[in-house]
């Protein structure tokens, strides 16, 4: 008798393929990188790291050709170790870096390995505060990292940009160690070039090297396709980032270094900006993590070659294209989007203002049509984190089923419907006992628009 899981999954298949995933922290990844996560890959233990040699000079063909000794602690490993030489080597030409470290479990994994690789407890990190549209790992006091290190926060403008002049100020204020530029729901383009101008000002005052450190979880498949600014190209020393999202890739993170690259079996001897990848390396094993999910790494290098493609800048320039046509129609709606819509895929709306409900009422009403997105705090929410004025959305799932803006429309203006249900009802529970037969027409609208552009891996 089959497992009950498996039903489980079938289900998650149903929602998935009759609903619209408008979370920007999601996406559809390929059948390939679907099978390279399934693979006998899981079956072997690989603590440590493969050959660094030749990864941004050698051809694929050769990486995938040559056996070379490595820096593992147990036998077995010539096909683990080819399988990640070629997921580091696709991650630095698409990003630019000198190294990339592709064991990370997860973006929080690799964020907590970069301060663990520069910081010592105690040190001071300047990182955008959670509410101004940061993310957990930056500071919030629930977070490991938080107790050991100094988070010193900065905000926003009240154009939604980030605040230059406070990162400076606080900059000079304080002795940092590390400056962190990265967000979970920000929509304009970072001035990379101004943060590396503030780092400039802030070592000549410490005296000491400041770690620039770029967490692009959020558009680090728009970097790749180069329709968003590389922050390792303007002098950023570490660019984290989570594999999902707009990479399209399997769920991880990945960590990509400038400098010079070294063993990570021998002791660095300067904690120097030079020496980051191998310092980087040393922090995520052994620092923060035991062995490496090799299953994980080859659909990460899976996913890295499908990026490199020709087809994947295209797909990334339509994220961009309907993300905009998505704000466009919800302003028309009367929707108060922040900062006044989007540079990126990302989309945060002020429900409260717009339509007097909050955005966790708003999460569950659009769930019962079939549209997911997340409740979001907003800027000086006074809501709090379980029951926040915002909502957060965005477009690389459905630009990925290939959808274009005439369907932008369609789902702004189911958006408008539900909102105005949710109006009426004031309540949860009161929208699904007075309003079902509105909300099963939308319902019916979301799961034929749905068929009509099918996940391409279901």
């Amino acid at each position: 008798m089959k497992d009950i899981v498996f039903d489980l999954i079938n289900e998650e298949k149903a929602r998935q393929t009759d609903g619209l995933e408008l979370i920007p922290s999601e996406n559809y990844v390929s059948k390939d990188v679907l099978e390279a996560m399934g693979s006998v890959l899981t079956n072997k233990y690989s603590e440590g790291y493969p050959n660094f040699e030749g990864l941004t000079s050698w051809s694929e063909a050769k990486i995938a050709k040559e056996i070379l000794p490595n820096y593992r602690y147990y036998g077995g490993q010539p096909n683990v170790d080819r399988i990640e030489r070629l997921a580091i080597a696709r991650a630095c030409k698409l990003f630019n870096a000198d190294h990339a470290n592709v064991q990370p479990h997860s973006g929080a994994n690799a964020n907590e390995a970069v301060y663990f690789a520069w910081c010592e407890p105690g040190d001071n990190i300047l990182a955008m505060n959670l509410g101004h549209g940061g993310h957990l790992t930056h500071g919030s006091p629930v977070t490991r990292s938080a107790k050991i290190y100094n988070f010193i926060p900065y905000g926003t403008t009240k154009e939604g940009d980030l605040d230059y002049d406070e990162i400076e100020k606080l900059a000079l204020e304080n002795d940092v160690k590390l400056i962190l530029i990265g967000y979970s729901a920000f929509m304009k383009i970072p001035d990379f070039e101004r943060v590396v101008k503030i780092r400039e000002k802030a070592e000549k005052k410490w005296k000491h090297e400041i770690l620039l450190m770029a967490d692009m979880a959020h558009v680090a498949g728009l970097i790749a396709a180069k329709v968003h600014p590389n922050p390792l190209d303007y002098g950023f020393n570490v660019m984290t980032t989570t594999t999902h999202k707009t990479l399209r890739g399997p769920r991880g993170g990945l960590i990509l270094t400038k400098g010079t690259v070294g063993s990570p079996l021998k002791k660095v001897k300067e904690k120097t900006l030079e020496n980051i990848p191998t310092l980087v390396d040393k922090a995520v094993f052994p620092g923060t993590q035991g062995g490496p999910l090799e299953h994980i790494i080859a659909a990460k290098a899976v996913s890295f070659g499908e990026a490199l493609k020709p087809a994947f800048k295209t797909y990334a320039k339509q994220i961009v294209t309907n993300a905009k046509a998505l704000a466009s129609r919800l302003i028309e709606n009367g929707f108060l989007l922040q900062g006044g819509g989007t540079d990126n895929h990302l989309i945060l709306i002020n429900v409260k203002t717009s339509y007097n409900i909050t955005g966790k009422f708003y999460e569950k009403a659009l769930d019962l049509v079939g549209l997911t997105l997340n409740a979001n705090a907003l800027p000086g929410d006074t809501g709090g984190a379980f029951n926040p004025n915002g909502v957060r959305l965005g477009t690389p799932a459905i630009t990925t089923r290939g959808m274009k803006k005439p369907e932008m429309g369609k789902i702004a203006d189911w958006m408008k419907q539900v909102a105005l249900l949710c109006q009426k009802a004031e309540t949860i529970e009161v929208l699904e006992k007075d309003y079902s037969e509105e909300l099963a027409v939308i319902r019916d609208e979301v799961k034929n628009l749905s068929h009509d552009f099918p996940v391409p891996s279901i």
